[in-house]
């Protein structure tokens, strides 16, 4: 359960400089406002600043503390997530804030194997193909297992992208992925461009989650689904007390020991705490623009899947 631990991903409000790099407007940015990181008031640039620098510093560790935080939770909820996707081969996916490729490499597994069950389906009321068609079905497999797919994971901090593209390549995975750079308040994509929008432990830190969700409604197709995997408010007393003493008594410490960087699990925490609970997150997501958006809790709402359809 204790998962609060993953880290949640590196996103948004970096440095300006990366906006500019990307030819990107900072529209909507309002210079010197107040807003919160962890517990502290900061101004909103700051806390973009401070954000980047705390996922620079955990980068090369956060797949190890993920796992070492909850005790390897974070795979099934991400596997759940993709269940409830459910991708189709041809499916364009945005993954945002995912840096470490966790959904990415789940979206591939995931379309290879609808693919390879498409295949024998098709072999198998076809009784009368030659051998050489069979040979010819299997090879093209060989050659696009996952078809038409594909998976851009967009992610503002360089340090994650390049850990997650270190992973990409010792895993083998190759087509059908792709980097790129960017902000989830101001995504380097043109309107109307993808299926599946999803962020994973990532919206979090975003500086203005209203933009971050504005964009994920103008990127996305007519018809597509926006899905969300994010830390939320438990509905257990009992489980959120003790919650409660494993995030502020053991993350940090954790951190310390695992990644040597106690202040950056303490923002971590710290942040789950000022997300908004499921309720009040769904309406920020209707007010996007999204209709039939609904919820699922996961291990008592530690973890919260939201989803919702440009209609």
């Amino acid at each position: 359960m204790a998962a609060a631990l993953c880290p949640c991903r590196a996103l948004l409000g970096g440095p300006r400089g990366v906006l500019r790099a990307l030819g990107c407007p900072a529209r909507g940015l309002a210079a010197h406002k107040e807003t919160h990181f962890g517990f502290q008031t900061v101004s909103e640039e700051e806390k973009g600043e401070k954000v980047y620098q705390v996922f620079e510093n955990v980068a090369k560790k956060y797949d190890v503390m993920n796992d070492s935080m909850s005790l390897g939770i974070h795979r099934v909820w991400k596997d759940v997530l993709l269940h409830k996707m459910n991708p189709s081969p041809g499916t364009l996916l945005l993954d945002v804030a995912g840096g470490t490729g966790d959904i990415a490499f789940r979206f591939i597994n995931y379309v290879r194997s609808v693919r390879e069950r498409q295949l024998q389906r098709k072999l198998k009321h076809h009784q009368n193909l030659s051998w050489q068609e069979i040979a010819d079905s299997y090879q093209e497999e060989a050659v696009k297992p996952i078809g038409d797919s594909q998976v851009v994971v967009c992610d503002i901090n360089k340090e994650m992208l390049k850990v997650g593209r270190q992973k990409a390549q010792h895993l083998g995975y190759s087509e059908g992925l792709s980097w790129v750079v960017g902000n989830a308040e101001e995504l380097p994509f043109g309107d109307e461009k993808f299926d599946v929008y999803t962020v994973a432990f990532g919206i979090r830190n975003v500086t203005h989650i209203d933009l971050a969700l504005q964009e994920a409604y103008r990127v996305l197709k007519p018809g597509g689904r926006f899905l969300c995997l994010e830390f939320s408010q438990v509905n257990n007393p009992l489980l959120s007390r003790l919650y409660d003493l494993y995030s502020f008594q053991i993350i940090p410490v954790l951190g310390e020991i695992i990644a040597g960087d106690w202040k950056s699990y303490q923002y971590l925490v710290e942040s789950i705490r000022r997300f908004p609970p499921q309720e009040e997150f769904k309406a920020m997501i209707e007010d996007a623009g999204f209709l039939k958006v609904d919820y699922q809790n996961l291990t008592s709402g530690i973890v919260a899947i939201h989803s919702g359809f440009k209609l």
